[in-house]
């Protein structure tokens, strides 16, 4: 088996979905990224204050704090505490793609996620 491309790479996933969080978090761990995942926005955020990642994902329809609130809230940090750090919105509404990247998503997939496609988008964004 040849080394994936994201080994080593530093990934928050953010799903309130267990499913879709667990199955996203071991496909990435499988292809040798280093994951952590949050099943809210607000749970993140504090990940996000402890720890560096390289590429974030994100739901977007969460209880509470939503995806847009999540984007907002990592835009404002400085960038040396992560307020710069790629994200992509997963989201099951076509239509959302525009203010998703207005609001500070890097890409937008929709679900459910071409897998994958997804491991080729995080090593990309994380420069690999």
């Amino acid at each position: 088996m040849s080394a994936h491309p994201v080994v080593g790479v530093r990934v928050l996933v953010v799903d309130d979905d267990d499913g879709v969080r667990e199955a996203v978090r071991d496909y990435l761990a499988d292809c040798g990224a280093d994951v952590v995942s949050a099943r809210s926005a607000a749970a993140a955020m504090l990940l996000l204050g402890e720890s560096r990642f390289d590429v974030v994902l994100s739901d977007v329809a969460m209880p509470g704090h939503d995806g847009f609130w999540l984007i907002h809230a990592v835009r404002a940090l400085p960038p040396e505490r992560g307020g710069s750090v790629p994200a992509i919105a997963m989201s099951g509404a076509v239509d959302a793609v525009e203010p998703l990247l207005a609001a500070g998503f890097t890409e937008v997939r929709s679900k459910p996620l071409d897998m994958a496609e997804l491991v080729r988008l995080v090593a990309a964004l994380a420069g690999r």
